[in-house]
């Protein structure tokens, strides 16, 4: 099953996804044309990867790693992890860094899938684009654009990775 094509349907869809304001978001990609549902798919996927606030087991996790394979790749986090923790930094603010960080790559990529911001001045007419594909992989549609748009607005905390409070 593709997306569906009636508001009613969508707004189902983008409820069993778990977006908020479904109703919103499959009124823009109605009356709009613009295809939300495969924004917020590729968004929320991206968000799944990303440290939930309070969820600090991924310290643990990556120093886990690093001891059973110090020389692999991404091995040097645990270290880096055992060594905060040592000076007294809690995990909270060190899942709360790591959000910060995932979140602003997140961001850049997906403004990068708008297409080159930077070239040689020697090269021209380069692009890309972020399309749906059929079954064979060939694009069709809608380009999906202005994810980084709706970075923030995904945050699972709700506060589009403003901190709790300031310090």
């Amino acid at each position: 099953m593709g997306v569906p094509a009636s508001k009613e349907e969508l707004v189902a869809l983008f409820s069993e996804v778990g977006a908020g304001s479904p109703e919103s978001w499959a009124k823009s990609q109605i009356e709009e044309g613009v295809p939300q549902f495969l924004r917020f798919l590729f968004l929320k996927n991206a968000w799944d990867n990303i440290p939930m606030e309070g969820d600090n087991r991924w310290i643990d996790r990556a120093i886990s790693q690093t001891r059973k394979m110090p020389s692999a790749p991404y091995s040097g986090l645990g270290g880096i992890m055992s060594a905060c923790r040592e000076k007294g930094v809690t995990d909270n603010d060190l899942t709360h860094m790591a959000r910060c960080l995932q979140v602003q790559i997140l961001f850049t990529i997906s403004h990068l899938l708008e297409g080159p911001t930077s070239y040689p001045d020697s090269i021209e007419n380069i692009s890309w684009r972020f399309f749906e594909t059929d079954e064979d992989g060939r694009p069709f549609g809608k380009r999906i654009s202005g994810l980084h748009e709706s970075v923030l607005e995904l945050d699972p905390a709700g506060r589009e990775m403003r901190p709790l409070s300031n310090p």
